[in-house]
C-alpha cells in the first residue's frame, strides 16, 4: 500500500527526505508537481485545476491503494483530488487544512503574487536572488540547509510562471468555494496535521473547523511550523504511522 507525498511552493522533493528516512519504508513515493522540482509540460496551465488533474493522471500508474499525504498546496491538490476523485486513494492526509476554511485570508505573499505587475516584480526579484542567498532565506523560514539549498536551486523562471498562474486562479472567493463543501472527501479517511506555528495557514482554529467538516483525524504538532516535516521529521512520522496502523486493510 504504497504511500504518495505531493509538496508545494517553493519546494522540491526535497523536503520529504528526513521523513522518508523516519518512515522506514521501501513503497513511499514523492511526486513533484511541474515547475516545482519537475519540468513543466508544453501548454501546462500552471493553474489548480491543472495540477488537480496532474495529479490524477499520476496516481492513476501507481498500484493502490494509495495513501496520499500533501504539504503546502500539494496539500491543496490532495484536498481537491479526494473531493473530485475519492476512488483513487484509500486515505488522505494534509497540512494547511485552514486554507479552505471560508474566513481564511490569503498571507501577505499570495496576495503580492496574486496582483498583476506587483507579482511579477516579486518573482523577478525572486530569480535575480543569488542561490545561496536565497537557500539563507529559506533555511531562515525552517527548511533544513540540505533542503533550502534544493529549493533555491530550483527557484527559476519557470517556477516563478507557475507561481503566479497557480496562486492566480485560487484567489478568493475561489478558494472558498473549492472548500465550501467538504463532506465529500468523508468518503475516505483522512488526516489534518496542524503545526501551530504555521503562520501561512489561519491558524488551528480554522484547521480543526475544516478536519471536523472533512470528517478527518487530527494530529497537533506542537510548536513546528510549515515546514514542519524538516523540522522534527520524527515527530512527523510518527503522526502518519499512527493513522496510517488504524486504518482498514
Amino acid at each position: 500500500m504504497p504511500v504518495v507525498l505531493v509538496h508545494g511552493n517553493p519546494e522540491t522533493a526535497a523536503i520529504w527526505d528526513d521523513l522518508r528516512t523516519e518512515l522506514g519504508r521501501d513503497d513511499v513515493l514523492a511526486l513533484s508537481p511541474p515547475g516545482f522540482g519537475a519540468p513543466v509540460p508544453d501548454g501546462f496551465a500552471a493553474t489548480s485545476d491543472a495540477y488537480v488533474a496532474w495529479l490524477g493522471s499520476e496516481l492513476e500508474r501507481i498500484p493502490g491503494p494509495i495513501d496520499l499525504v500533501g504539504h503546502d498546496w500539494g496539500a491543496g491538490h490532495v484536498m481537491r483530488l479526494v473531493l473530485e476523485r475519492p476512488q483513487l486513494v484509500r486515505s488522505w492526509a494534509m497540512d494547511i487544512a485552514g486554507c479552505f476554511d471560508p474566513e481564511y485570508v490569503w498571507h501577505d505573499f499570495a496576495q503580492v503574487w496574486q496582483t498583476p505587475g506587483a507579482g511579477e516584480e516579486a518573482i523577478a526579484q525572486m530569480v535575480a536572488t543569488p542561490v545561496d542567498q536565497r537557500a539563507q532565506q529559506f533555511e531562515g523560514l525552517g527548511m533544513s540547509k540540505a533542503v533550502a539549498a534544493s529549493c533555491a536551486a530550483a527557484s527559476n523562471e519557470a517556477m516563478g510562471r507557475c507561481i503566479l498562474a497557480l496562486y492566480r486562479s485560487a484567489a478568493q472567493p475561489r478558494l472558498a468555494q473549492w472548500g465550501a463543501d467538504l463532506s465529500k472527501a468523508r468518503t475516505r479517511p483522512g488526516l489534518v496535521i496542524i503545526a501551530t506555528e504555521d503562520h501561512y495557514t489561519g491558524g488551528e482554529t480554522l484547521a480543526r473547523r475544516t478536519a471536523e467538516r472533512a470528517g478527518a483525524e487530527v494530529a497537533v504538532l506542537q510548536g513546528l511550523g510549515h515546514w514542519w516535516m524538516c523540522q522534527d521529521p520524527k515527530r512527523g512520522a510518527e503522526a502518519l504511522r499512527t493513522f496510517f496502523a488504524a486504518l482498514p486493510a
